[in-house]
């Protein structure tokens, strides 16, 4: 067995292998990053670690994890490193990233984490938590009856939100009089900064008002989108890569090759240069977000239930099979013309980027994974799309199919290989009655719009017929449409 990954063993691996090209006793944490998942070690941490190789020493990362400490107690006894594997067919680059300084558990000290929060040294704080952590109500306002929100706000002391977490450090910053860190969400939100920022100023007003407005007017939230394909690492990914790499990963990172990254530049305090290194800043993000969103999350969402109900393990092997292909293909006709015009877009492009990057079997994402709390994922990804398409008298088949598709998997025991935020609810369900109106009611899908009735209806009839003829049968006949 081999050496774990260590800076004492980095000498020692294979030399084929990228491996920091700083001195790592000299970074100095910059940024805070809440949410150290696969997804931020393998996007934000990497570009980060490029900024790095380039003298920029005081941008280093401390992870925080807002419950879970397996993160930390694998790669803590690895000095925060860990390998990224990027993988292209049967084609695979290995690379040490260098980038995190420190790992923290918000349970186990979240005085600590405040107080690391409030140093001076950290000028950005970013989150990679999915949709679940903003804790938004059916309106998209912040839940205030959720235990957790009223327990950071019971005890701010100990936080246990991002909102208890990021709202208590302004606060001590601004007791100490340093200025506040710009709060950078990378999460598949629509206008993540606008929505963090809201949401921001609605707990702190609960707090105090004279915190709210400080938020209000003094703390920046610039939006991004961020686009990697990440799947969850897999005790194969390990053997593999500590085979490689001649020492042993606990937690590696599989990813594609491709990478986005665009931001609003609103940076008060300062930033890496993210963009020597393929990020790119512009002034409106949104169109950007939108057609990532749409587009490659939308077409994610129906490989993944199509692929539970045909199943298929992974998004390629999904992908790979013709009738769900060609349905995603019908189904990004209806919405690339959601996205904005004129934005400097290019969609046709886009589309055929992702058919690649779709087929690319050397990525073992699963379908499950994917599925996983659709009720928090589809309001963005394809219902919104579809009110905008009924409101121009424009058909919406494929977009009320994949919501099909996974009231057919929520329904169906493929329930078992994945979770929803409200399967408890869903679990309640009255057979007897209209199962389509009691699920969007429940999710609270295009609550209060003037298409609602008609879309819930044609999800009614694709339903009936996936459960009459089956999943292959009634996407066949949908595909002959197309």
């Amino acid at each position: 067995m081999s050496a774990p990954l260590s800076d004492a063993t980095l000498g020692s691996i294979d030399p084929r292998v990228e491996q920091p090209g700083y001195d790592r006793s000299i970074v100095t944490p910059g940024i805070v990053h809440l949410g150290i998942g696969a997804f931020h070690r393998a996007h934000q941490a990497a570009f980060t670690d490029d900024c790095l190789w380039d003298g920029e020493s005081h941008w280093g990362i401390v992870g925080v994890s807002l419950r879970s400490r397996d993160t930390r107690d694998a790669l803590k006894k690895q000095d925060c490193l860990y390998t990224l594997a990027i993988r292209d067919g049967d084609r695979q680059q290995l690379r040490v990233i260098g980038s995190i300084c420190d790992i923290l558990v918000v349970p186990e000290n979240p005085a600590l984490v405040l107080e690391v929060m409030s140093s001076p040294d950290i000028r950005i704080v970013s989150l990679t938590v999915t949709e679940k952590a903003y804790f938004r109500n059916a309106a998209g306002d912040l839940d205030f009856g959720h235990r957790d929100i009223l327990a950071d706000l019971a005890d701010p002391r100990r936080p246990r939100t991002i909102f208890g977490l990021i709202v208590g450090a302004i606060e001590q910053r601004r007791l100490r009089r340093i200025k506040p860190f710009t709060v950078m969400s990378c999460d598949n939100l629509a206008a993540n900064g606008r929505t963090l920022h809201r949401l921001l100023v609605q707990f702190a007003t609960r707090r105090s008002e004279e915190l709210a407005d400080f938020i209000r007017d003094h703390v920046s939230c610039p939006s991004t989108m961020v686009d990697r394909i990440v799947p969850a690492t897999t005790a194969l990914d390990r053997s593999e890569v500590a085979a490689l790499l001649g020492a042993e990963d606990a937690w590696p990172v599989a990813c594609e090759p491709f990478s986005q990254w665009v931001i609003e530049d609103d940076f008060p305090s300062g930033r890496p240069s993210w963009e020597h290194h393929g990020a790119t800043f512009v002034n409106d993000v949104e169109p950007f977000e939108l057609m990532k969103l749409r587009l490659l999350n939308g077409a994610h969402s129906a490989i993944a239930y199509l692929g539970q109900l045909l199943r298929h393990e992974t998004v390629a092997d999904s992908f790979s099979d013709p009738r769900v292909a060609r349905f995603v293909r019908a189904l990004w006709r209806e919405l690339i013309p959601t996205l904005q015009q004129g934005a400097g877009l290019k969609p046709a492009a886009y589309v055929e980027d992702l058919a690649l990057r779709f087929g690319n079997s050397a990525l073992k994402h699963r379908t499950a994974q994917i599925a996983n709390d659709g009720s928090q994922k589809l309001p963005q990804r394809i219902v919104a799309a579809a009110m905008e398409r009924l409101d121009r008298g424009e058909p919406v088949d494929h977009l009320a199919f994949v919501v099909a598709a996974w009231i057919a998997a929520l329904l169906s025991r493929q329930r078992d290989t994945f979770t929803d935020a409200l399967d408890r609810q869903f679990a309640n369900l009255d057979p007897s009655s209209n199962v389509v109106e009691q699920i969007f009611t429940i999710a609270g899908f295009a609550s209060g719009d003037p298409h609602r009735i008609p879309f819930a209806k044609q999800v009614a009839t694709h339903l009936a017929r996936i459960d009459e003829s089956g999943v292959a049968a009634a996407l066949g006949a949908l595909n002959g449409k197309a």
